[in-house]
């Protein structure tokens, strides 16, 4: 868990609009996210997984659910007004977004999407999510994240 790494997008991005973090980096192995939480010493409730779907529209949308939470594809499709939505095939994440699964953050996507966040974020004093590579998370406030990418707070989760 070192302060003093090479930066990724998702820093460069948060630096630019002088937005404070923290940084971690840690073995990733296969570990899923509430594995990473507890590995880095955060709230599992409060680090978010970046997952992306497309709307019957075929809009794509970005949803974060916090780390042992599971997307409701129906509450999700509620919340972004869509008849239904479903998971994009892993092997389009990085043609569409410019990142790998285990790897991709809601900041720095090739284009911007429509974005959702758990609802429980907003009880939350400072919020992990992914820092743009396996193995990378950043620390900030809901407040610093919505300086660089509109988020909605949704009821999102099962």
């Amino acid at each position: 868990m070192g302060k003093k790494e090479e930066k990724t997008n998702v820093m460069r991005i948060l630096d630019a609009l002088k937005a404070e973090y923290e940084y971690y980096t840690y073995d990733n192995g296969t570990m899923n996210a509430g594995e990473i939480a507890r590995c880095i010493g955060v709230d599992p409730d409060a680090l978010f997984k970046t997952l992306v779907c497309v709307g019957k529209s075929g809009q794509n949308y970005v949803f974060m659910v916090r780390s042992e939470g599971e997307l409701d594809l129906k509450k999700a499709a509620r919340a972004a007004g869509e008849k239904s939505m479903e998971m994009i095939p892993q092997k389009t994440l990085l043609p569409l977004t410019g990142y790998i699964h285990g790897g991709c953050s809601p900041i720095g996507m090739k284009k911007q999407f429509a974005t959702f966040i758990d609802e429980i974020a907003e009880t939350k004093e400072k919020i992990c999510f992914s820092g743009g590579k396996v193995g990378h998370q950043v620390r900030t406030t809901l407040e610093n994240l919505r300086k660089a990418v509109t988020v909605t707070s949704a009821d999102i989760t099962k």
